[in-house]
């Protein structure tokens, strides 16, 4: 099954319910091509490098921390949840990138040297439904190493709870919609 890798952080702020929209271009192995949505369903595989504070808002610091004192064992990861992609959008303007700081923990600072990198490319907006799983621990393979986004697993569960009730989620996405529609 297909995994996302993203920040151990950003995934701690998807399971708190603090971020529900991901901001992606693609991994440095994938700068011709961008950033795409492979499946609208996928595990979160956990990644521990680049991750420093000042690319996070100071309020979710304290999950940077957490992330860091919880980490994995040496050659294993643990993979705590999966997601379900409800809307995407290609966005190019640092406006409405701006608008969206309500769904993401991501500093302003990162959002620009996002957007500014590969600057022809148009960042995707991801609104996400994330789901809790009892963990699963794996080992790290050869194929799960640099800087590219998806990732093919031998994980297959989709047992698992939603973090935010529907209620909430739908106000969010219709949210969502309101900025990038």
């Amino acid at each position: 099954m297909k995994a996302l890798k993203e920040w151990a952080t950003v995934i701690t702020a998807l399971e708190n319910g603090d971020q529900t929209v991901l901001l992606r271009k693609g991994g440095i192995l994938e700068t011709a091509s961008g950033f795409k949505v492979e499946d609208k369903k996928f595990m979160l595989f956990p990644t521990y490098e680049h991750q420093d504070n000042s690319s996070l808002k100071s309020q979710f610091y304290r999950y940077l921390a957490d992330v860091r004192e919880q980490k994995p064992r040496d050659g294993f990861n643990r993979i705590t949840s999966y997601a379900e992609v409800l809307a995407e959008n290609d966005i190019s303007s640092m406006e409405t990138i701006e608008k969206l700081s309500d769904f993401h923990i991501w500093s302003e600072s990162y959002m620009v040297e996002r957007m500014n990198w590969m600057p022809q490319k148009p960042m995707t907006a991801i609104f996400l439904k994330v789901y809790k799983i009892s963990p699963v621990e794996i080992p790290i393979l050869p194929d799960y190493h640099g800087c590219k986004s998806w990732i093919e697993l031998n994980v297959n569960t989709w047992t698992g709870s939603a973090v935010l009730d529907e209620a909430d989620l739908q106000q969010r996405l219709s949210e969502f919609r309101g900025v990038v529609n």
